[in-house]
């Protein structure tokens, strides 16, 4: 196997070449790399690399938005590849901004982090009822909800959706993660959730140990 090549895909997104990272991806194919270790050892150590960076500041949104670019551009010439070779993702999150929140950012790179760790996401969006949400978990079978809200006003949101999923019977197969500017781990405590990160790096790591653990791995 070229781990110089794997390394080089890992190093042009960690710096957001989009189009550089295509052309690795395309080239480490041509070369009989398996899409499975372009993705684990490129893609996902990359991406991890810009996440510690992130936690230690010494990266900041901006940085991890293009990276996170980058990433998906090389996901978008691998997903067909991964599919053909039998690779399934690891699990599946459900994400979106709680009802009547129509902040986006926090949860768009929450959502690319988490992909960037194989995880498949199901991007509801935002001021989400939580019928859909449970909609959504029943119809992805997904083992990962994760909610953002970004105002004092919307945090009880993430509750609401908690106590949908408990009433339709199903939250005992899901997971729940919460985060946003307002919400604290005692909040996420007082309304039971099973997680809340401060940032966008740690919950994708808190996301794939998560499915990790509902999958009994």
């Amino acid at each position: 196997m070229n781990a110089a090549l794997l390394n080089e895909i890992s190093e042009k997104l960690q710096r957001g070449k989009a189009k550089d990272v295509s052309a690795l991806v395309t080239q480490a194919l041509e070369e009989g790399i398996s899409a499975e270790a372009i993705l684990n050892e490129g893609l996902v150590v990359g991406m991890n690399l810009v996440g510690d960076k992130f936690r230690n500041n010494e990266v900041f949104v901006p940085e991890v938005l293009v990276a996170a670019r980058a990433m998906n551009a090389g996901l978008k010439i691998l997903k067909p590849v991964l599919s053909n070779e039998g690779v399934e993702p690891l699990g599946t999150a459900v994400i979106c901004t709680v009802k009547g929140d129509m902040h986006d950012i926090g949860k768009n790179l929450v959502k690319m982090m988490i992909e960037g760790q194989g995880i498949a996401c199901v991007d509801l969006g935002v001021d989400v009822e939580p019928a859909a949400i449970v909609a959504a978990v029943k119809e992805n079978n997904a083992q990962l909800v994760c909610l953002s809200a970004l105002l004092t006003t919307t945090m009880m949101g993430q509750k609401d959706v908690i106590d949908a999923l408990v009433e339709a019977g199903i939250r005992d197969t899901v997971k729940v993660m919460v985060g946003g500017a307002p919400i604290t781990q005692a909040f996420a405590d007082e309304i039971g959730a099973d997680c809340y990160t401060l940032d966008a790096a740690s919950a994708a790591r808190e996301a794939k140990r998560l499915i990790l653990e509902m999958k009994g791995a």
